[in-house]
């Protein structure tokens, strides 16, 4: 089976990207090709895959995520914005309303963040502070600064749906081999945390910037995680770390972002949607084959990694 694809990133959060809106694939057939595609020792590799769909009479469009492990995601806030920067071209809009697997997304194109930079804000929300519909089953209707007994940890954690579950501790520094051993215990699907969670710490950078380093689930430890940027940003005014109404700085392995939380919960990002190239595979049997490559985009390539570099100064 030959696919089309783009192979994108939202703050170094990569992904292919296949135009669904006229492919008719059942879930278990999707799940496949995104096991395929995302293979990291494969031809293409991603933290998963992205699928522009349909649009429906309160849709422009539509936006499915599948990670690594061919599970759906509730949302990816950084490949929304390559999703949106399709439809956007598809359908000849500046805006729009995004239809998620369990909620929906307001997109819209937003000054560059730096020159040559496509760049795309999105709003989503509102956050769930009920663990009830995760389900998380510790006890307690809301996890706000607590620590979590059956994590094993002393660490305090926030815990925010956006609508992913995310699971979010500030910390004075990330120490990865402690963050991998918490996410791999909620990876594994545990009886209080059925349908598992993303769990990030967070570093305070100031008064107006984050450092957010994640375990997302169906992927593992990753460069960068949209929704878990947006959890935490939330999170961060959720506990007085940050003021509802002021824009931050969120920083990430693969980039950053533009970032601002409500007090009703609503979480607005601004970020990158960058293309690296254009190319189709096939796919036989589990495996992607050679890509051919039909189109590179080396300049917009060019003008996020000197954007990064500067912000990061």
């Amino acid at each position: 089976m030959r696919f089309d694809f783009i192979k994108c990133h939202g703050s170094g959060n990569d992904f292919p990207m296949i135009d669904a809106r006229a492919v008719s694939l059942d879930d278990a057939t999707w799940a496949w090709v995104a096991v395929a595609l995302a293979d990291r020792a494969g031809t293409v590799g991603g933290d998963g895959l992205l699928l522009l769909t349909a649009g429906d009479d309160a849709h422009d469009f539509g936006m499915r995520m599948f990670n690594a492990d061919g599970s759906e995601s509730e949302t990816c806030l950084n490949g929304l914005r390559c999703v949106a920067r399709a439809g956007f071209a598809a359908l000849g809009l500046e805006r729009a309303t995004v239809r998620l697997k369990t909620s929906h997304a307001s997109v819209a194109l937003d000054p560059a963040l730096a020159p040559g930079v496509m760049t795309i804000r999105e709003v989503a929300g509102p956050v769930d502070l009920d663990v009830a519909h995760w389900p998380m089953r510790t006890g307690a209707a809301q996890v706000v600064d607590a620590v979590i007994p059956e994590l094993g940890s002393n660490r305090r954690f926030t815990a925010v749906a956006i609508p992913n579950p995310h699971l979010v501790s500030f910390v004075d520094a990330v120490d990865e081999d402690e963050l991998v051993m918490l996410g791999a215990g909620c990876e594994a699907a545990p009886d209080w945390l059925p349908n598992r969670a993303n769990v990030s710490f967070v570093e305070l950078r100031g008064a107006d910037a984050l450092f957010v380093r994640t375990f997302e689930r169906g992927v593992g430890l990753t460069d960068s995680c949209g929704s878990a940027m947006a959890a935490s940003t939330y999170a961060a005014c959720r506990t007085g770390r940050l003021a509802f109404g002021t824009q931050a700085t969120v920083f990430n392995r693969g980039g950053l972002v533009r970032a601002e939380a409500a007090a009703d919960g609503m979480v607005r990002l601004s970020g990158n949607a960058t293309y690296d190239y254009a190319g189709s595979v096939e796919i036989v049997g589990s495996v992607a084959g050679p890509v051919q490559i039909t189109q590179t985009f080396a300049v917009e390539t060019a003008a996020w990694r000197a954007a990064v570099a500067a912000m990061a100064d």
